[in-house]
């Protein structure tokens, strides 16, 4: 259809029409990342595909400083209360940080040489996907995979009323936010290094400027200025008119730059995402006021979140016919002092 219409357009009409610099862009092109409705089952390996991208729930912790920093905070905070079990101190933190990062996670039984179990072992999320017998395959380099029976697997997962197979994390929510925070820092880093700001036009009306002082300003303008997305530009037009050549800004990087604003709100929304309290987080308070006692919202952040994290894998664990009573991970859920 625009293809059709740009066919009647007279040669006069396109030297008058506007200069278009770019097309619209989707706001969500990868939704499938974060929309789905039903898993798909890949036959050939015999395994589930997750229905969130874990290579997406793997590096968004190094992406965005506040998401990567309240995931391994929620993980200390349930390790710091273990007390002892079928696990070791660096085990536990381990599989409550795949829990709080991924959704779920898979507690192996490790036996000895007469089938007892003797611990547990929390396998990498990242690469552990539910088998159709509700085993765990664990995905290895060269294509290789490493199969457990679902006898051997305790799965540990975050409630996702869409599918029960996979966990998925309770933090999605804040997935957007954490993406803006960080094309807004990657911009205003492009924007230093570059050097040349939103660039400039040098626009030059003398007739009687040498052609190689011309050649030089050209030269220093493209050689003293990183290159980045922003170009300067020079303009001699001899007897040019006042004004006769002129750019009009879109915006004022300097003076009314959002970029403050949309990592402050983006930063929120991420604590939202998490129900993280601002006074734990290390934000700093944007008035006198403060943030209020940490003591305070840390018990009740005990009491909401951590706590109920805690209960989850142990329950996982106490439930399972091979594991009770005799591996049970013990936790210390006494309130804060």
């Amino acid at each position: 259809m625009g293809d059709a219409k740009l066919a009647n357009i007279s040669s006069e009409e396109q030297k008058s029409a506007p200069v278009v610099f770019s097309l619209p862009e989707q706001v969500m092109p990868d939704m499938w990342l974060t929309d789905y409705d039903s898993l798909s089952y890949n036959d050939s390996d015999g395994y589930w595909e997750p229905p969130i991208d874990r290579n997406l729930l793997a590096t968004l912790t190094r992406r965005n400083p506040q998401h990567g920093g309240i995931v391994v905070s929620r993980a200390n905070m349930a390790a710091g209360r273990f007390i002892s079990g079928g696990m070791s101190a660096q085990e536990v933190q381990a599989a409550i940080l795949n829990l709080v990062q991924f959704g779920d996670v898979a507690l192996l039984k490790i036996r000895n040489g007469f089938k007892q179990i003797v611990r547990l072992f929390p396998l990498p999320s990242y690469r552990t996907r539910v088998a159709g017998d509700g085993g765990a395959i664990v995905l290895e380099r060269n294509n290789q995979y490493r199969k457990y029976k679902s006898s051997d697997i305790i799965w540990v997962r975050q409630y996702d009323p869409v599918q029960q197979v996979y966990g998925c994390p309770d933090y999605l929510g804040g997935l957007q936010a954490a993406l803006l925070n960080e094309d807004a820092t990657l911009f205003r880093r492009k924007y230093f290094i570059n050097g040349a700001h939103m660039g400039f036009i040098l626009y030059a009306t003398d007739p009687n400027l040498d052609a190689d002082v011309e050649d030089e300003l050209k030269e220093k303008i493209q050689d003293s200025k990183g290159v980045g997305n922003f170009r300067s530009l020079f303009v001699n037009i001899p007897n040019g008119k006042e004004k006769g050549l002129q750019i009009i800004p879109v915006g004022n990087f300097e003076s009314k730059d959002e970029f403050i604003n949309v990592k402050n709100v983006s930063a929120q929304d991420v604590l939202n995402a998490h129900r993280f309290p601002p006074g734990l987080a290390g934000i700093i308070p944007a008035n006198n006021a403060g943030l209020g006692d940490p003591t305070k919202y840390d018990a009740m952040y005990f009491k909401n979140e951590t706590k109920p994290l805690i209960n989850n894998l142990v329950d996982a664990v106490a439930r399972d016919i091979e594991t009770h009573n005799k591996l049970e991970l013990q936790f210390d859920l006494k309130p804060n002092n």
